[in-house]
């Protein structure tokens, strides 16, 4: 019994079990003699962690330690969240995934499902659940992780890591969570020939087969667990929308890729509108990457345009979508249902033909607002940057790919090329820049801001669904914070209050949810609900 106790990270405390917890569990002898506190262990924990030498080190230490006791684990996650977040998550994870075969240890209470094995789906889920109270699952077939791509199943890391940033952000209870990787192949020749490679070993499948594997799964988590939350993550970029759509009425359902990015600079934009003193429905937003992410921003932002008082089709007028082509138009055949409402008619344009780059787009449109999710690095160049600020007062930019490699632009360049004018937020953490005398904090258009609220607002409320009028709420809660007083402010608040931020999302999002009548129960009380579903690390 002890052993299994020990083996347990549920469970386990290690050398934090009291004298009467060993006699008691049959853990005599199997730990020195000494009873540490939590803030021993937690002290001692960080100190191993700043001997590793690199971050792929400290990640590895770290996963080492929720394997073992997530208590203690999230105990230093809390204390540290500025300087683990990098490491746990993005960017540190992208080198992880792309090696999680060869740094294979153990499962971390994942689900591992293969398009090949659909039968065992259900039992797959509860043999990972193993009677726990599933409240949140991340799934991720793992076709669209980040920046890097197509990583079968080692993409199963980016399910972990985000129900990690749940639990640190929001107290979200960790033995109420369940990763899932939905094994449908990879396209990733460098994976089909790994012979260390954990997953498929064949070519991604897509069409009707993949369509009822991803429901089969669906159902199954809805039967075996009717009060969860179902958060979709880096599904590739011709399914992502569809899966979306084909549920997010019936169930509570999130994709984090298209409306949590969306939610976080819509956020960021509303904020950096404080600051200026302007209106949303007078800016011209043009989107440089119209993928899933872009686009996905695009339909929420004009989504807000639309509750602020303008027609679905005159905020229509106000996006420009720019991808590899150049400008996005109507006649194009190759456009996806997402980006076709945004589509602009070519007879719009004198020099239609000749709008095949983003410099030429800026020229011809005078964005005041531009968004980069192309990951393609250094695109918004000086000469881009100074023809959109010579045409709007506070030009709001935010290049947001990430990792660092793959962003747009540098924030100090921005502040620089305009003389200190652009509102910007970054898709990587910033130091604070100075700039003729003032001191410029950069907002990180960071999901983690909003999705980990979201999530607990809509467990805490019991919410049936997620709409888009509890992820507007969200997005208000959020651009509420900014200091616009204060001169060089962020457009969004600091991931450091990431704890407070979202207590604060999760209340908007439980009283829309409340206000709705959308809840499975009755909450008399928002502020207690959310109280009783926040869980803290301590033994």
């Amino acid at each position: 019994m002890g052993y299994n106790i020990l083996n347990d990270p549920f469970k386990n405390k290690g050398t934090a079990f009291t004298m009467a917890e060993r006699k008691a569990l049959g853990l005599e002898g199997l730990l020195p003699p000494f009873v540490q506190s939590l803030d021993d262990q937690a002290k001692q924990a960080y100190g191993q962690y700043q001997a590793k030498p690199s971050a792929i080190e400290k990640r590895i230490f770290l996963m080492t330690l929720f394997n073992e006791n997530r208590v203690l684990f999230y105990k230093l996650f809390s204390q540290h969240v500025v300087e683990f977040m990098p490491i746990v998550y993005d960017p540190t994870i992208a080198e992880s995934i792309e090696n999680y075969s060869e740094l294979f240890i153990q499962p971390q209470n994942a689900t591992f499902l293969s398009i090949n094995d659909q039968d065992s789906i259900e039992q797959s889920l509860k043999n990972a659940a193993d009677g726990r109270d599933i409240r949140l699952i991340v799934v991720s077939d793992a076709e669209g992780i980040l920046g890097i791509g197509d990583w079968g199943t080692n993409g199963v890391d980016i399910a972990v890591g985000k129900l990690m940033v749940y639990t640190a952000a929001a107290g979200i209870d960790p033995s109420q969570v369940l990763p899932v990787i939905l094994d449908a192949g990879t396209n990733n020749e460098k994976l089909l020939n790994d012979p260390l490679y954990l997953g498929n070993h064949q070519k991604r499948v897509y069409g009707d087969q993949y369509y009822a594997f991803v429901d089969k799964f669906v159902q199954s988590a809805e039967r075996l667990f009717p009060e969860m939350y179902l958060h979709f993550e880096d599904f590739g970029r011709s399914n992502a929308a569809k899966i979306l759509n084909q549920y997010k009425e019936r169930y509570t359902i999130f994709n984090d890729d298209i409306q949590g990015t969306g939610i976080i600079v819509l956020a960021g934009i509303l904020g950096a509108l404080n600051i200026s003193g302007e209106k949303l429905t007078d800016q011209k937003y043009l989107c440089f990457g119209a993928g899933t992410a872009g686009a996905g921003i695009v339909s929420r932002v004009c989504e807000e345009f639309v509750q602020q008082g303008l027609s679905e089709a005159e905020a229509k007028k106000h996006f420009y979508l720019v991808d590899k082509q150049g400008l996005l138009f109507d006649d194009d055949e190759t456009l996806t249902p997402e980006q076709k409402p945004f589509a602009r008619s070519r007879a719009e344009f004198a020099n239609a033909d000749e709008l095949t780059n983003l410099a030429a787009v800026v020229k011809a449109v005078h964005p005041t607002i531009m968004v980069g999710t192309s990951t393609q690095p250094g695109s918004f160049t000086k000469a881009i940057i100074k023809e959109m600020a010579a045409h709007t007062d506070r030009p709001i930019i935010f290049p947001i790919s990430n990792p660092t490699k793959l962003a747009e632009a540098k924030a100090q360049d921005l502040l620089k090329w305009t003389d200190g004018r652009a509102l910007i937020g970054t898709g990587i953490p910033v130091d604070d820049i100075e700039y003729n005398g003032v001191t410029y904090q950069i907002g990180q258009a960071n999901n983690a801001l909003v999705y980990p609220g979201l999530g607990l607002g809509a467990i805490a409320s019991t919410a049936t669904v997620l709409n888009d009028e509890m992820i507007s709420a969200a997005a208000h809660s959020l651009s509420g914070i900014v200091d616009t007083t204060k001169p060089g402010a962020a457009v969004l608040p600091p991931v450091s209050k990431l704890y407070v931020f979202s207590e604060t999302v999760a209340k908007a999002v439980a009283n829309s949810a409340v206000k709705q009548g959308l809840t499975r129960k009755p909450i008399a009380d928002v502020d207690q609900a959310i109280k009783d579903t926040k869980w803290t690390p301590e033994y």
